[in-house]
């Protein structure tokens, strides 16, 4: 079954058969478009993806960019990529596009793929504000930062409220009598979510009068469970008589636990733990571990709904809205205050 055939069938012409394929409705009548509809359903006909996207100069094709990571690295080694990529291909799939996903180094690299590709918009996971600029200065279609800090930049952000995040894993922990705190979290390289995340640890300590040293009970740890593991070693031999230990993420945290379980020190009844993001294997842990919850879904939904105005014809739009967030209490926090 062709084009032709399906013309043929119907007694119309092939221009009328494309009118009714690409969604031209207005240029033909009802009955008619009802008759090549049925012919098209009744034979299973599925057009040219390629030929119809040259046609309507429409791709649909959404590019997702993960960047930061080496070539020996890929996105499920943090599992957090592995969500909220699936809640976005989830989104994408309903409308009927399809994810180019790309994962870089550099979120620049990415730019002349994209630009080949002709895809139709783009989401880019947490990029640097310098980064931001030079890419939408460089490609020219509509594109959803996501988890992205770019103050001034004219762009479309949806992340998490990062600074609150922070400051609850710290309330949480005082709130259940630890006074000695430890935090686990990758480098600090500029304006972002863990610069965001710690800054608010630190102001809920301060204000609690508990004494937390950035220079001292900071424990630097990449995003991988290997290296957190040795992170959890580290904590145990600098014998500063921790109690619990924050991490900015659900994958280090699992690793600081292995490393503490390593040295002979139980979680949560030596040392209690707290991760971030609640992804769904806090509940595969033993015990289950505290995390600082994000709904993937709820970013996947705005990031897309965004996108899709865009693409839709809403060129100008400029936001950044961000999700509340909570604590969702498991096992791994033990409650100091009951020994008062």
């Amino acid at each position: 079954m062709n084009l032709k055939t399906i013309a043929e069938l119907a007694g119309v012409s092939t221009a009328t058969v494309s009118n009714v394929l690409n969604g031209n409705f207005h240029k033909v009548s009802e009955e008619t478009r009802a008759k090549v509809e049925k012919i098209i359903k009744d034979s299973n006909y599925k057009p040219n993806v390629i030929a119809r996207s040259l046609a309507k100069k429409e791709s649909h094709l959404i590019g997702v960019v993960v960047p930061y990571l080496s070539k020996d690295e890929d996105f499920f080694a943090n599992p957090y990529n592995a969500h909220i990529i699936a809640a976005l291909e989830r989104f994408v799939r309903r409308h009927d596009y399809y994810v180019m996903l790309r994962c870089v180094g550099d979120p620049r690299e990415i730019i002349p793929l994209l630009s080949s590709w002709n895809v139709d918009g783009a989401f880019f996971l947490g990029v640097y504000r310098d980064e931001v600029r030079e890419i939408r200065e460089r490609i020219d279609i509509p594109m959803v930062f996501i988890d992205t800090y770019a103050p001034g930049e004219p762009i479309v952000n949806i992340g998490i409220e990062d600074y609150r995040g922070g400051y609850l894993s710290a309330k949480y922990l005082i709130g259940k009598g630890h006074k000695k705190l430890a935090l686990v979290t990758p480098e600090i390289t500029g304006e972002g979510v863990i610069k965001e995340r710690q800054q608010g640890f630190a102001d809920a300590c301060a204000e609690s009068n508990v004494d937390f040293s950035i220079s001292k009970d900071v424990f630097h740890s990449v995003s991988t469970y290997r290296n957190a593991v040795e992170v959890g070693q580290d904590i145990v031999f600098a014998n500063r008589g921790y109690t619990a230990v924050a991490t900015m993420s659900d994958i280090v945290a699992f690793g600081v636990i292995e490393g503490l379980h390593q040295c002979g020190i139980r979680v949560p009844y030596d040392i209690s733990v707290v991760g971030f993001d609640n992804l769904p294997d806090c509940d595969f842990m033993s015990p289950k571990l505290t995390s600082v919850a994000q709904d993937f879904e709820w970013k996947a939904e705005k990031a897309g709904e965004y996108l899709f105005r865009m693409i839709g014809g809403e060129k100008n739009l400029v936001l950044d809205e961000r999700q509340p967030i909570r604590v969702m209490e498991r096992q791994s926090v033990r409650n100091l205050s009951d020994k008062l």
